[in-house]
């Protein structure tokens, strides 16, 4: 199936120079969503996961769909000020900003297999700030899986030594 027939690139978002690509299209395809959903898990269908972590937002979407395919339970990261409780935070810079995740102090068991899941790798601070919360909150990172990766911003690089998956490369 062609995911990248269901990638909208939105030139100048959300700051000039920024090539957007925007999976709502996908998103609006069950075909596509299920095939792309099953290619995210593929890596990791035979590794132990016990929680899959989505990074808001469209992590979440994501997230929950790799969570349900794998039959785990899924930790929501979110930006702060967003969960009720108790929480754990770690900031981080993009290609375009910084900003801070925070995860519920108890949201993983410990030594708990965590799967971290979002649309897109890009300068990878994002996911690395993931990691790093999985791990304070005494979880280990079973890997990372995107929809896709932008191969210029070397977003692996800070994901150095961790499982890493894109079903998509540009």
């Amino acid at each position: 199936m062609d995911l990248d027939a269901r990638i909208r690139v939105v030139p100048d978002f959300p700051v000039p120079g920024i090539p957007f690509r925007d999976v709502t299209p996908l998103l609006a395809d069950p075909e596509a969503l299920a095939f792309a959903t099953r290619q995210m898990v593929r890596p990791f269908g035979s590794e132990p996961v016990d929680l899959v972590a989505g990074i808001d937002a469209r992590g979440f979407i994501f997230g929950t769909l790799v969570a349900r395919e794998l039959g785990v339970g899924f930790v929501p990261l979110r930006k702060p000020g967003k969960l009720p409780y108790q929480t754990f935070s770690e900031a981080y810079v993009t290609e375009y900003s910084t900003d801070t995740l925070a995860i519920h102090v108890d949201a993983v068991p410990e030594a708990a297999r965590v799967l971290v899941a979002d649309d897109v790798l890009a300068t990878g601070g994002t996911a690395a700030a993931a990691c790093a919360l999985v791990e304070r909150a005494g979880g280990v990172v079973a890997g990372c899986t995107f929809l896709l990766e932008l191969t210029a911003l070397s977003g692996r690089a800070k994901l150095a030594g961790r499982q890493v998956h894109a079903v998509l490369a540009y």
